[in-house]
């Protein structure tokens, strides 16, 4: 029963990575935007970009880290 309950939490870990995936298509479109709206402002929006990516990008080491440790690590102690 544990066993099942682990594979439901790693399983439910691993939705932040759709997430994380959806957060840099947005980080991606809104430069696009504000560098055809404003090209001037071009390499300032290019570092709050890159800022954007690395963000978005922990979030999405974060949630396999999450699904390995619910998977291996968190152990069921059986009783003898």
């Amino acid at each position: 029963m544990l066993e099942g309950a682990k594979s439901i939490g790693a399983e439910a870990a691993t939705i932040a990575l759709a997430g994380a995936a959806v957060g840099i298509g947005n980080v991606l479109s809104s430069l696009i935007h504000s560098v055809a709206r404003n090209p001037s402002l071009a390499k300032q929006s290019f570092g709050y970009a890159i800022l954007g990516f690395a963000l978005t990008e922990a979030i999405a080491l974060f949630a396999p880290m999450m699904a390995f440790l619910i998977s291996f690590v968190f152990r069921s102690h059986k009783k003898s």
